[in-house]
């Protein structure tokens, strides 16, 4: 039955994933922007419609089952997935006012598991049976992980141009690694649509169980995935100057052959993990692969003071949304909203 708690839920979901875009757009324009290999304005243009095309060809939702499955069945209730929705969204809003780089992947696992968690202490059981403890820490594993491997894929990857194009004359190979960007930069956005819009697919099928809408195993209704990719794109287009920054000049310089090594390495690691079904942060990503580009030049290339504080708000994302999730169902319990 829809009900108008059901369209608030609904909306909210959406809005995150609105937020989730213009908070991670820094992740597919940042380096791209930095180069000035597009305005700003071009380059969220370009992002958002790469975004939106992962709708027309991904179509097996891996990461949203993935994230349907985070809270047990018989501790999910819609106020359980309001909780968690209203803490990802405020958390996802004070990482973007700072310009910190966290996690909206983990800010909305984080305030799914800290509801579910809440529930089962009120409901008289072990917090820990609320939540899949298989799947939070393979996602747990990966905060460390999907940043590595992005590190290292760019660095082999800058290496192994730097020594095809030794003896390149370097305006004609600053101008074929300008183009290189608009082809990197697009498989990163497509990656990135691929793998957060799935995140709330997950959210609003399990709501959609919760109230008796569809059983648990139908299929997901089509106009999920479409509300979904729509808002993240629009959310893009919005754009997050302060965290592209904070990615493109703030780590370290990155040229145009770094540009499009980092976002190389990025689309390869989210288009990997996304085959897998692990819902991994395109921040944390591509964070290390303009890292592993830093790199190539010398360790003080990379401005590791800024990476501690990058690193440090990875470290507290899942357990600050938790709490704020935990304190929100905490007060709905307590004035028999829940």
């Amino acid at each position: 039955m829809v009900t108008p708690l059901l369209i608030v839920i609904i909306a909210l979901s959406l809005i995150f994933d609105y937020t989730n875009g213009f908070h991670d757009a820094a992740n597919s324009i940042a380096t791209i922007v930095s180069t000035k290999v597009l305005t700003p304005f071009q380059a969220v243009v370009w992002a958002a419609a790469f975004n939106f095309l992962a709708y027309f060809i991904i179509k097996e939702p891996k990461v949203a089952n993935t994230i349907s499955k985070i809270v047990n069945e018989h501790f999910v209730t819609v106020h359980v997935i309001l909780a968690g929705i209203i803490a990802a969204i405020t958390w996802n809003l004070i990482t973007w006012w700072f310009g910190i780089p966290s996690s909206s992947s983990h800010t909305l696992i984080g305030g799914f598991a800290g509801a579910g968690i809440t529930n089962a202490l009120f409901m008289g059981s072990n917090g820990l049976q609320a939540v899949n403890m298989h799947l939070v820490l393979t996602t747990i594993a990966y905060i460390v992980l999907a940043p590595v491997m992005g590190l290292i894929i760019a660095y082999i990857v800058t290496v192994i141009i730097l020594h095809i194009c030794k003896r390149a004359r370097p305006s004609t190979a600053e101008r074929w690694f300008k183009r290189g960007q608009l082809v990197s930069s697009a498989a990163l956005s497509f990656a990135h649509g691929g793998n957060d819009a799935q995140k709330v697919m997950g959210i609003l099928y399990v709501t959609l169980f919760t109230t008796g809408i569809i059983k648990n195993g139908d299929p997901m209704p089509s106009w999920i995935p479409l509300a979904c990719y729509t808002a993240i794109a629009l959310g893009t287009m919005s754009g997050g100057w302060k965290i592209v920054k904070t990615m493109g000049t703030k780590i370290t310089k990155v040229t145009p052959l770094e540009g499009m090594s980092a976002e190389t390495a990025g689309a390869i690691t989210l288009l990997f993990t996304a085959g897998l079904g692990i819902p991994v942060s395109t921040t944390h990503t591509i964070t290390g692969s303009i890292i592993g580009v830093g790199l190539t030049k010398r360790i003080s290339a990379v401005r590791w003071g800024v990476t501690y504080n990058i690193i440090w708000a990875w470290i507290i994302t899942i357990p600050i949304s938790a709490t704020i999730a935990g304190l929100i169902f905490t007060i709905m319990k307590l004035a028999g909203w829940a």
